[in-house]
Formats: C-alpha cells, structure tokens, sequence
C-alpha cells in the first residue's frame, strides 16, 4: 500500500477528530452546565454581589395556559377558590382550560340551534347544557378523588400508629405513608413531607394539607396533630381512636348511599324522560313536535317545563343528599 495514502488516511482521522473536539467545545463553553454557571456568577459579581432570593417551595411548571391562567385566577370573582377546586380534583386541567373548554362548548350550543332556524330559547337552552359538560366532569372527579381519598384515610391512620409505636418519629410516619401507600393519599402525604423536610413549619404545612383535600376526616386529623402537640399526649392512641369513628361513619355512609339509590335512580330517569320522549316523537312524528316552536303558546310551555324541571331536580336532590 503507498505509504502516501496511509499518512492521508492519519492525516483526515486527525483532523475530523480535532474538528469534533473543537466543535464540542465551542459548544460547551456556551451551552453546558459549568458555563452557565460561571455565567450568573459573573452577572452576580457584575450586579454588585446582590444574590437571588430562592423558594424552597416547588414551583408548577410553566405551559401554554400558565400566562391566561395567572389573569383568570385574578380576574374571576373567585379566582382562588376556583383554583382549588381546580386541584382538588387531581386532573392536570388548569383554570384557563376549565373556563375555555366552557365557552366553546356554549358557543356551539348556541349557533347550532340558529344554523337549524330554530328560536332563541332552544339556543340558549344547547349553550347552558353544553356549558355544565366541562364543570360535570370536573365535579364528577373530584367527587370520586374526594371519596378514595376517604377510604384510605382509616388505613393511613393505622400506619402511622402502627409506625409511632415502633419508635418512628411523626415525620417519618409521614413519610412512610407517603411512600407506601397509593394515590391520593400517598401523594399529599409525600406533599407534606417535602414541605416540612424543606423547612416549613409543621403547623402550616397540616393546615396546607387540610386546604387542598376538604374531607372533614382528614380535618379531625389535622386538629387532632395540631392539639397533640402543644398540650402532649399519646398520638399513636389518638390516631386508632380517629381511624375506628372514621371507619364506624364511612360504614354508616355506605348503609345510607344503598337505602338511597333508589332515589337517585328515579331522579335520573325522570330528569331524562322528558328529553328521550321528545326526542323520539320528533323522529317519528316532527309535525307533532314542531308545535312547541312555532306556536308562542307552545314556547311558554317548554319554559314552564325546564323551570319546573329545575325544581324538582333541586327538590329530590335535598331528599336524596343525606349527611353522615
């Protein structure tokens, strides 16, 4: 083989590498890690040693809707709440998206009814239910997070106790809650662990945790902690004595959610009777049917049902709604 050919072939590998390595380090000494550091090191020494102020607490990230959600969450009259509501619910929608998703569908409930030429109140009627779709979802899993939550709470409380006894500490029953038990219970308790691991007090991080889940179990836990430790006492004791009345109301809850089902049931087929039935003659008949918008008479009639029918929905749900 020409020795010529070989010193190229050497030649080329060496300078590709050192192309590469000088490549790499172009891009180093402005994207890697040390460089950024040196670089707000030297801004700081630049601004006159002025440090910044860092949260212990974990920020959300920031997505599309973090800028409409901050003026929502301000401009709503209850923006607050509406927040916690919000996370209560353990989705990942925000406010922005709650409220968007709500006039979109409100619109298209409005316009379809006028693109079929059909009078105002049938549009406002298609805006208002296509409007509660999103807050009935939203309601919906907040309700069934609220009830696991729930469940969970007598079976926690024991393993906090079972912990204390043993010779654990109360923030390391926290913590092994945390860790050994599923959502959502598992992932507040690891909430409040972080918290007062990272320096918040022990106090505000329990009445945080009372904020963001609203079960009046966990409350009685919260108070039970907060009491315990400024006046003493056994909290391993006080801790079985809340999971048995917890387990005692969750088993008297379940007794009166079956002796009411019944009454549920009746209330959502009567609640959907009227719309099935109207909606059936339509089809088989619409000359029958179209009288109700036509006719003024008939208009007043179909106002004097749906108010009707929102009183006796509101009526049979105060019958129902039994409180344990």
């Amino acid at each position: 083989m020409d020795s010529g050919y070989v010193l190229f072939a050497v030649l080329m590998f060496v300078a590709v590498v050192l192309a590469l390595e000088g490549g790499y380090q172009l891009w180093a000494s402005k994207r890697s890690g040390e460089a950024k550091r040196l670089a707000a090191r030297l801004r700081a020494i630049e601004s006159g040693g002025r440090e910044t102020m860092l949260s212990i607490e974990r920020a959300k990230p920031a997505g599309s809707w973090a800028w409409l959600d901050r003026h929502l969450t301000g401009w709503l009259p209850r923006g607050e709440q509406l927040a916690r509501y919000v996370s209560n619910a353990g989705t990942t929608r925000t406010v922005a998206q709650l409220v968007t998703s709500t006039v979109v569908l409100a619109s298209i409930g409005f316009l379809v009814p006028l693109l079929l030429a059909r009078p105002l109140i049938f549009s406002c009627l298609g805006a208002f239910l296509l409007a509660i779709v999103p807050w009935f979802r939203l309601a919906r899993q907040r309700t069934l997070r609220i009830r696991a939550f729930e469940k969970q709470i007598p079976e926690a409380l024991d393993l906090m106790s079972r912990a204390m006894r043993a010779g654990h500490a109360f923030p390391t029953a926290v913590q092994m809650v945390g860790e050994e038990m599923a959502d959502p219970i598992g992932l507040e308790f690891r909430t409040l662990f972080d918290q007062t691991n990272y320096g918040m007090p022990q106090q505000e991080a329990l009445v945080r945790l009372a904020e963001r889940v609203p079960v009046a179990d966990l409350g009685y836990f919260v108070v039970a902690v907060l009491i315990q430790r400024e006046s003493g006492g056994n909290l391993a004791e006080l801790l079985d004595n809340i999971a048995s009345i917890v387990r005692a109301r969750l088993k008297l809850l379940g007794s009166v959610r079956t002796l009411s089902a019944e009454g549920r049931l009746s209330a959502w087929i009567l609640l959907a009777l009227p719309f099935v039935t109207g909606a059936l003659i339509n089809i088989i008949t619409p000359q029958f049917m179209a009288v109700l918008w036509t006719d003024p008479i008939g208009l007043r009639l179909v106002g004097a049902a749906l108010v009707s029918m929102t009183l006796g929905v509101i009526w049979m749900r105060k019958i129902i709604q039994i409180r344990v």
